[in-house]
């Protein structure tokens, strides 16, 4: 008897999105590439590698969330500071 080890019983399954979920995620993506993008223009090294390490930290802390107004809310608000962030840095560049 010979067994065939598949790589497929080793990766970790998720389960499927519906719609939403699946276009939620994309919006959650989005925001996080947005906000690492913003961090960049950030002149300090010092402040850059803070916001980064506190961005990610932010994402991950909420990574298991599932409710969806929950995580529409946290899309909002991660949306408003971003905002706060960019006209922060425009402010500075003046």
């Amino acid at each position: 008897m010979v067994l065939v080890h598949s790589s497929v019983s080793q990766r970790r399954l998720e389960p499927f999105l519906s719609p939403s979920q699946f276009l939620r995620r994309q919006q959650v993506l989005q925001l996080y590439r947005k906000i690492l993008r913003a961090i960049r223009e950030v002149p300090a090294e010092v402040d850059r590698r803070y916001l980064k390490d506190w961005a990610r930290e932010e994402f991950r802390r909420n990574k298991e969330a599932r409710e969806e107004d929950a995580i529409r809310m946290m899309i909002t608000q991660g949306n408003m500071q971003l905002q706060e962030l960019q006209r922060t840095l425009k402010l500075a560049k003046s």
